[in-house]
């Protein structure tokens, strides 16, 4: 016959069991009801092996740099398109979306080193480009940037558990860049890029972080689709030929505007066209230069100025012949490769 001591250490034992599998079974139950922060994806391999990498990256390396003139362009203020922000005490033109994304498309231009930028928050777009080139103005440019915020938007979802709670925040924009010929009007190039950004928290049994608004999240996104098209721009800018004007000529010697901002020294060679005639087409209306005529080409022998608004170089005649008096018709052009 058991014991009354044995019956009751059996007990004891089968009550421990059950606790244990309850305390198990509802541990499962509140983790399994636990609102988690998503595992950010794994970073995924490049296909080419690191080998090949670098021996691509050694292949543009050893290519002759080309020596690139920086043009000068003026950046307008973005428009706003998008519903965002746009409340009816919001003044268009102090918009802070649309600010916020030209300082971001001057700072990615700057960084590039290869433009001097002006900017142009005011002025009347493409006319006030055009009167400043027909008056010979220095800091005058032939290219503006112009942008447009076609879609903004910001989103907050959250799961909520027992224990748990997360957070996550989500903002998706659009931009609209164009490329303007203030010679003419017309726009040259456009292009769209789009941008996310995102930030998650979460908050165990009240440990964790709380997420508040975070605004960082607007220029990222911003950020992220100006950065989608930046070097397709840089290249558009870039293939269009550097040209400058001549400012005077004098004792044989030819002055023009540019200088060490614009990557121009002593000793670099240039080409004096003659603009071709400009007629304007049947078919769409717009006025179309033709081909020009190279008269004469130049060496850079000296320059002057202390800055990008009024620096300039002296340069000699190396062949062919320019007119002091027929100025008014040349232009000065980087030589093709």
């Amino acid at each position: 016959m058991m014991s009354s001591t044995a019956r009751s250490r059996s007990g004891s034992v089968s009550v421990g069991v059950h606790r244990s599998v309850l305390a198990a079974a509802l541990t499962a139950a509140l983790t399994s009801a636990c609102a988690t922060v998503q595992k950010p994806p794994e970073p995924v391999a490049m296909p080419a092996s690191i080998e090949q990498q670098q021996a691509a990256q050694k292949a543009v390396l050893s290519q002759p740099a080309r020596k690139i003139y920086k043009r000068k362009i003026a950046v307008g203020r973005f428009t706003n398109e998008s519903t965002y922000g746009r409340g009816l005490l919001v003044d268009a033109d102090l918009d802070p979306i649309g600010k916020q994304a030209s300082d971001i498309l001057i700072t990615q231009l700057q960084r590039t080193n290869r433009f001097i930028i002006f900017e142009r928050p005011d002025l009347d777009k493409v006319k006030a480009e055009q009167e400043l080139s027909r008056g010979g103005s220095l800091a005058g440019v032939d290219t503006l940037i112009m942008g447009s915020i076609t879609e903004f938007g910001r989103a907050t979802e959250g799961k909520s558990a027992f224990l748990s709670s997360t957070k996550l925040q989500r903002v998706r924009a659009k931009v609209n860049l164009r490329l303007v010929d203030v010679g003419t009007g017309r726009v040259f190039f456009g292009a769209d890029g789009t941008g996310e950004s995102s930030s998650e928290s979460g908050e165990v049994a009240g440990f964790g972080s709380k997420a508040a608004y975070d605004s960082t999240l607007n220029e990222k996104a911003i950020s992220a689709s100006i950065s989608e098209v930046i070097d397709e721009l840089v290249g558009q800018l870039e293939n269009r030929r550097w040209r400058t004007d001549i400012l005077s000529v004098e004792g044989g010697q030819v002055f023009i505007t540019g200088g060490a901002a614009q990557g121009l020294e002593v000793g670099d060679t240039l080409a004096v066209i003659r603009a071709g005639k400009t007629v304007v087409s049947h078919q769409s209306g717009m006025p179309i230069e033709l081909p020009g005529a190279a008269v004469a080409r130049l060496r850079v022998s000296s320059q002057f100025g202390n800055d990008e608004t009024n620096e300039g170089s002296v340069c000699t005649v190396v062949s062919g012949r320019v007119d002091a008096a027929g100025i008014g018709g040349l232009y000065v052009e980087e030589l093709g490769e």
